[in-house]
């Protein structure tokens, strides 16, 4: 008589959670967020979804876990020698660069004000501002004001990414909207028409850090 084979059940301990992040951001940055479902990643990790669930509960969780560890390497990139002026810098920068390189992080940044990547952000900007010289009483409200900055840039690259393709040509976009300003009434619009070469010729991480600047030198004078 014939001995049928074993059949090998899949082992959920062969998967760890930082596996299952780390496929979850591949998908992410290649194919985007409608792209990530349980089905997609057990296909990407060659298993099933239950070993999956056995780690993440939702797509939910997931998407959190995914946009957390992007920002703890922001973090952990952070040198330990940095000044406390430019430690936030660094923060700034750093969340930036993980917010161009992985557009679904900003969309996920204004999700949750309470989600672990923000306490993170929260943190790390808040905790330099001792050694700056705010006074206890005005930290909360200097680190607000930073955070607050950085999700305002999250947001905007969200919308871009849910309203450009993809493929968008950034010079050639942000060409086209500077011809509009130009061509806004003169009289109604005079600012507006006036720093429409700037908006075409403008480098965007430039330009945030000059914000960030602007909001260091507003704490700098609360000391």
């Amino acid at each position: 008589m014939a001995i049928r084979p074993q059949r090998t059940e899949r082992r959920t301990d062969a998967l760890s959670k930082e596996r299952i992040v780390g496929a979850a951001i591949e998908i992410l940055d290649t194919d985007g967020e409608k792209a990530l479902t349980f089905r997609a990643l057990a296909a990407h990790l060659e298993t099933g979804s239950g070993a999956i669930y056995w780690h993440v509960a939702n797509k939910d969780e997931l998407l959190a876990a995914a946009a957390d560890g992007v920002i703890a390497r922001v973090l952990t990139a952070i040198p330990e020698e940095a000044g406390p002026r430019e430690s936030i810098r660094a923060v700034a920068s750093g969340a930036f660069d993980a917010i161009d390189a992985h557009p679904w992080v900003g969309t996920q940044l204004t999700r949750e004000p309470w989600q672990s990547a923000i306490v993170q952000i929260f943190e790390a900007v808040g905790r330099p501002l001792r050694a700056l010289g705010v006074p206890e009483g005005a930290q909360f409200d200097a680190a607000s004001a930073l955070v607050s900055y950085l999700l305002g840039l999250a947001g905007q690259y969200a919308a871009g990414a849910r309203l450009l393709p993809r493929e968008t040509d950034r010079s050639a976009f942000l060409a086209t909207v500077a011809e509009r300003w130009t061509q806004l009434d003169a009289a109604r619009y005079p600012f507006v028409r006036r720093v429409a070469t700037q908006l075409r010729d403008h480098d965007d991480r430039e330009q945030f850090l000059a914000g960030v600047d602007l909001i260091l030198d507003g704490i700098a004078a609360v000391r």
